[in-house]
């Protein structure tokens, strides 16, 4: 295996924390990650093959079959060399795949997932649902020398030059390897077993309460009690009115796309742009088992279609790239913010059928294969729900003092939600409260498998935000506390350099456009965030300052909502 390639193992990025040797210590052993000096073994290899072939050419003389004898060691050795060394020219991520695995792994062929493609005239082809791998291979990590054992993310390189939040390595094993770790059979959920939610169609919700007519405006005796985790439950979860998600519901989509959308089974990759605030970002370094298998929906409001179909050459049949966009109508919200919530945090309500997420903020591109990061963050981890937290704050109190000198929310909603968190409880983050590492996530990214579960956490965490502000990072903790207290559950938290390691922060549309009126250079395509070159006879990189562009504050209430006088937690229903 060559350097680049052991690199490739480790997930490591060029230029960011030195040599492999550097990073990464030890031998090599059994189940390990091969050294970056496997190459010169092979290159040996090859000297001794010569040899060998030297010599058997002197026996047989320069006869024609000493010529045929050349080719075919020739043949051999440079077969053998092609898939002795596996190299990815990716400059963001590189991943190998020739671990010390079983070879029926490396040999196998996973057939597509079926799933319904878009016809003529909006019609969808009737194949069967049911996902059908007739040659699939299983991995259990029970028997499983795991290639990415003993691997830890090195101390960082100071540079003076680069400070601020920066991505580490992250060790994935292959695409191939991933999907035969996949758990044959759903994670268990603790205490619950059955959720429903609740439906108010032709019901008139109590308008005195806090929230939206979206979420259902639940009292605050309904909000407690949906805290109290049961074997079943039936709580507010979103779309209380209408037939069923995304009808009728406020949030609409038509039901050509809600048909496709409960088709997809496996694996969704989610994200949504409503206002027109971002570009849409294109994922890389997605596998073809990944495009064939997994779903990617981009959803957005009439606005941000108007402006992609004028605006992207790729746009074609309603997809964008591997983006299949949604067109939702009758929004819930005013807020952009607050209308993106929805399908963050409820996506296993417009996916019934759907076993895992991944969502993605649509200020952020995806440069590594889906099924790579429910290895990594999920199954590794024997987790079923991760975020990250967040780079630079632990604690709620500091980071609604953070929202509000940055202008997110209205400053008295923002402390009326601390206020009323106080109350109930909430203190300062500490390592007391150990093993949680953080109040408070970078929720930019959500890797979850919807089990009852997870999908109560959701439903709850969307509440709070219904309820209160959106930032939903306020919010997390308190959720998360709840539910732990009583069943011992709790979302799995990662470094944020780890998160930084598969996305790419790039630049808000606004920003784009002021870039291009001030006459800094735009992105080298519409849809791309810019890169960061060198320009030509320079020696320092351009200056990185973005203009200045602040968005509007959300209004403390619309006419959607309503918001009472603060009072004390626990005195009545509201």
């Amino acid at each position: 295996m060559s350097g680049g390639a052991a690199a490739s193992a480790l997930g490591l990025r060029s230029g960011s924390y030195g040599s492999l040797p550097a990073a990464v210590g030890g031998s090599g052993g059994a189940g390990g990650v091969r050294k970056a000096g496997a190459r010169g073994w092979a290159l040996r290899g090859e000297k001794e093959r010569l040899q060998l072939l030297h010599r058997a050419l002197r026996l047989v003389g320069r006869r024609r079959a000493g010529v045929l004898l050349l080719l075919a060691v020739a043949s051999a050795a440079v077969f053998c060399s092609l898939f002795a060394v596996v190299k990815d020219d990716s400059s963001s991520i590189s991943i190998v795949n020739n671990y010390e695995v079983p070879n029926a792994i490396q040999k196998s062929v996973y057939p597509s997932t079926t799933r319904p493609l878009m016809m003529s005239g909006d019609q969808y082809s009737s194949v069967v649902n049911k996902i059908e791998l007739p040659n699939r291979i299983h991995l259990s990590y029970a028997n499983f020398t795991h290639p990415c054992e003993g691997f830890s993310v090195p101390p960082t390189l100071v540079d003076k030059k680069r400070t601020g939040p920066r991505p580490c390595p992250v060790c994935y094993v292959s695409v191939d390897q991933a999907f035969a770790l996949m758990p044959p059979e759903a994670s268990p959920s603790p205490v619950l077993k059955n959720l429903n939610y609740i439906s108010e169609d032709g019901i008139v919700a109590n308008l005195s309460s806090q929230g939206s007519g979206f979420g259902g405006h639940p009292s605050l005796e309904q909000r407690n009690k949906s805290f109290d985790i049961s074997e079943s439950m039936t709580v507010h979860c979103g779309f209380v009115r209408g037939k069923k998600p995304g009808q009728g519901t406020g949030f609409d989509i038509k039901d050509d796309d809600l048909l496709e959308m409960e088709q997809c089974r496996e694996l969704v990759v989610a994200s949504a742009i409503f206002g027109n605030y971002d570009m849409i970002q294109h994922p890389r370094n997605i596998s073809e088992f990944s495009k064939a298998n997994a779903c990617f929906y981009m959803f957005v409001d009439e606005e941000t279609e108007a402006y992609v179909k004028n605006s992207s050459s790729l746009y074609s049949n309603n997809k964008v790239g591997l983006w299949r966009l949604v067109v939702v109508r009758n929004l819930p919200y005013e807020d952009p913010r607050r209308t993106g919530k929805i399908p963050k945090l409820l996506l296993h309500r417009l996916f019934p059928n759907v076993r895992f997420s991944v969502w993605i903020d649509a200020k952020l591109e995806l440069i590594a294969d889906p099924y790579l990061l429910l290895e990594r963050f999920l199954w590794r981890k024997n987790a079923t729900f991760a975020i990250s937290r967040h780079y630079k704050r632990f604690d709620v109190f500091e980071e609604a003092e953070a929202n509000k000198a940055a202008g997110k929310y209205d400053n008295a909603s923002i402390d009326y939600q601390i206020e009323f968190y106080r109350n109930e409880g909430l203190s300062h983050y500490s390592p007391a409260k150990f093993p949680i590492t953080s109040d408070v996530p970078e929720g930019c990214v959500i890797i979850r498998e919807h089990i009852p579960i997870t999908n109560l956490f959701t439903c709850l965490w969307f509440n709070e935000v219904d309820r209160f502000t959106s930032r939903d990072q306020i919010s997390f903790s308190t959720v998360r506390d709840k539910i732990k207290a009583r069943v011992g559950w709790m979302p799995e938290m990662f470094l944020d350099c780890e998160r930084r390691n598969f996305v790419v922060q790039a630049y808000h549309r606004e920003l784009l456009e002021q870039m291009i009126a001030s006459g800094r250079r735009p992105p080298s395509t519409t849809d791309a965030p810019p890169s960061r070159k060198l320009r030509p006879g320079s020696r320092k990189a351009p200056p990185s300052k973005k203009p200045s562009v602040k968005r509007k504050k959300e209004k403390k209430s619309s006419s959607r909502r309503r918001v009472p006088k603060p009072v004390a937690a626990g005195m009545g229903a509201m």
